[in-house]
């Protein structure tokens, strides 16, 4: 260990203020109290506002976690893209529960989401890729995403491979390894925190065979 002294993690806290939410707050639906927050969040000039934790489960029932962008949102659910045959690709194929959290720390906000996820079509796939800065796009074809690699310069070289493979395309295709998965919410739970550890946490619900939602308050 080294000679700087070490931060006493148990002494790490905030305060939380006295901003609460009750259920007469709340919008019909998840979705749309997700959009009312989340302009609030745009609104108040946080950082990448639309950041949020994937959490996926191996068929083996090993969890992993990493964060992506939300790049999609309807009734339907929540989008994001990716390499389709990177780990969280996989665990998806393999096991399509996923947990999503948005962690808007400065509004001293959660959202978590739990859902099924599938992949959307083709013609979305496309359309946003295209929508893409072309380096974005030629970084898609290059990386093998979650494989293990030899060292920068070899990751380098496939970059410099794909730019010259598609020098002459005005329009880089989309990769048949590439996609969207939506994640269609069965639970939505926000979280508001509030003084002396008793934040408010109000959770959607979407009952089996159901067509609506219910709305339960959590203990903190």
């Amino acid at each position: 260990m080294s000679g700087q002294p070490q931060q006493d993690l148990g002494r790490l806290r905030r305060e939380y203020g006295d901003r609460g939410l009750d259920t007469p707050d709340l919008a019909d639906d998840p979705i749309a109290m997700f959009r009312r927050w989340f302009d609030e969040t745009v609104a108040a000039g946080l950082h990448e506002p639309n950041a949020m934790v994937v959490a996926t489960v191996s068929g083996d029932g090993r969890p992993s976690a990493r964060l992506v962008l939300l790049k999609g949102l309807d009734e339907r659910g929540f989008v994001f893209y990716t390499n389709l045959d990177s780990r969280k690709g996989a665990e998806i194929a393999a096991n399509p529960a996923v947990s999503l959290l948005f962690p808007w720390h400065d509004l001293q906000r959660q959202v978590r989401v739990e859902g099924l996820a599938s992949r959307v079509s083709a013609e979305e796939s496309e359309a946003y890729f295209a929508a893409r800065p072309r380096e974005s796009q030629l970084g898609a074809w290059a990386s093998p995403q979650s494989q293990v690699v030899s060292s920068r310069s070899a990751l380098d070289e496939r970059y410099g491979g794909v730019l010259a493979r598609f020098a002459d395309v005005d329009a880089v295709p989309l990769p048949p390894f590439w996609g969207g998965i939506r994640v269609a919410p069965e639970a939505v739970e926000f979280w508001q925190g509030r003084k002396g550890r008793m934040h408010d946490r109000l959770l959607y619900r979407r009952g089996a065979g159901q067509p609506g939602w219910t709305v339960q308050r959590l203990a903190p």
